[in-house]
């Protein structure tokens, strides 16, 4: 028996596209498969939709398509996606089979005809236990004073009907009727779709108390990135256990890791197996700049991402971030399916020395500045003070000479070949100052031969 699997389809409008190409995908081929029922393990849609809102009638649409195939269960998911009652329209659909709504957990048998809550009385092709989303805020108030725990209460009280499903399923077994657990929630350390593991003590499920269900198969919904667990039975009698998440039907996200599915199941007591059935999801791709985009290389790279779904992604300084052209980048990929350009600006953080403003020497404001950034003072100190008390013409002056004379050093050198290390030209700090001068004239400073540009107007004024 052929049992499929979809989840997570999220449609809304901004989803919409994407949501009902993957599932109308799937549904065509589950139909081209005959399988024999389908279970949506939750999240059908993403929010809170009125009844005639487009993306509303366009799942409907696919659910009626897939229901005059075969029987339909549709599981409860997240609260936040699918509002309580939301699902309890699509039952009203008509078509050659029921669609069933299971909102609380409870047990249902597939007939030929339809999905219905088990009674002892009948004989069923499949057992499903349905776990739905359990509100914590209704389990907390079962515990007087211990809402703060209310979610190792929601694991405990998950683990217990886990437990209680064992005894059915194992007599289910030996009389080769297959099982299932579907339900929908975050198992400890699985996967995200963007390669995140979910460890933590809050979470619903550990793999031990799925597999204490003793189920064939336990199908999940939630996590956004197939992955499958399987499990050796131990107890007879024996067998295989399978335990995954489907997945999402199509990719919603930007970095999602792996190919998006549906789950085609074959149901055999004590034996299951399954095909993951790839869907035409969109493709993305992630570009990355530590600095301005380079366009070049974008230029480069933009035939190949052609029909692609692209993001694009940098850090830049805030001085830089005027040299990001936008329009550019969106030209260049014109293209591509979509293009979403994400930037980060680092700002500059300036620190502000304590008490600067309370001294009145730059002298004094610089030794702030150095304390606060934990900058050498003392040669500082020096250079504030030459340039205090020399003026611009004889600073010029002593760098060009110090420039020209390394200039002249290194070509003699490169004439006569590996000599000795040449000796550092004279800096301006090492020019020393005569503080005796009361109008500041500092010609007694500069090295032998060298005479300020002021004293050689002078002179060329005598001479005239």
């Amino acid at each position: 028996m052929k049992i499929a699997q979809m989840s997570d389809l999220h449609y809304c409008a901004k989803n919409l596209a994407e949501a009902d190409r993957c599932f109308g995908f799937a549904v065509t081929q589950a139909i081209e498969a005959g399988v024999d029922g389908a279970i949506i393990t939750g999240d059908s849609t993403d929010h809170a939709m009125d009844a005639h809102a487009p993306a509303v009638i366009a799942l409907a649409r696919q659910l009626k398509r897939l229901a005059n195939h075969c029987p339909v269960l549709m599981l409860q998911g997240t609260f936040s996606h699918e509002p309580p009652g939301l699902l309890r329209m699509f039952e009203l659909i008509g078509a050659n089979h029921p669609i069933t709504i299971a909102d609380r957990a409870a047990t249902f048998g597939l007939s030929h005809s339809q999905f219905e809550m088990v009674e002892s009385s009948k004989d069923y092709r499949l057992v499903v236990n349905a776990l739905p989303t359990l509100n914590k805020a209704d389990i907390a108030a079962l515990t007087p004073n211990a809402v703060g725990d209310a979610s190792h209460q929601a694991g405990d009280l998950i683990s217990q009907i886990l437990e209680s499903f064992a005894a059915g399923n194992r007599s289910l077994r030996m009389r080769d009727v297959p099982t299932m657990v579907i339900s929908h929630g975050t198992v400890l350390n699985c996967m995200t779709e963007h390669g995140v593991p979910m460890a933590g003590a809050d979470h619903e499920y550990g793999l031990g108390s799925l597999f204490a269900a003793d189920a064939d198969v336990v199908a999940l919904g939630h996590i956004h990135k197939h992955q499958v667990w399987e499990n050796e039975r131990t107890v007879s009698p024996g067998g295989c256990q399978i335990a995954a998440y489907a997945g999402s039907i199509g990719c919603f996200h930007y970095g999602e890791e792996g190919q998006k599915v549906w789950v085609e199941w074959n149901m055999v007591a004590g034996n299951p197996s399954f095909e993951a059935r790839p869907t035409p999801s969109r493709q993305t791709v992630d570009l990355f700049f530590d600095g301005p985009p380079d366009l070049d290389k974008i230029r480069e790279m933009a035939p190949s991402l052609k029909g692609l779904f692209v993001r694009l992604r940098y850090e830049v300084d805030e001085e830089h971030r005027q040299r990001v052209d936008r329009d550019a980048i969106n030209a260049l990929l014109a293209d591509a399916a979509e293009v979403q350009i994400e930037g980060k600006t680092l700002i500059v953080e300036r620190v502000r020395a304590a008490g600067i403003s309370t001294v009145t020497s730059l002298s004094e404001k610089l030794k702030k500045w150095c304390d606060a950034t934990a900058t050498p003072f003392d040669g500082l100190e020096a250079r504030l003070s030459q340039l205090q008390s020399q003026s611009s013409d004889v600073t010029i002056a002593a760098i060009m000479d110090r420039l020209n004379g390394v200039a002249v050093a290194l070509d003699m050198a490169a004439a006569d070949g590996p000599g000795e290390a040449l000796a550092p030209s004279p800096t301006l700090s090492s020019l020393p100052v005569d503080e005796s001068q009361a109008d500041g004239s500092v010609e007694a400073a500069l090295p032998h031969g060298v005479t300020s540009h002021h004293e050689e107007q002078q002179e060329s004024l005598f001479m005239e």
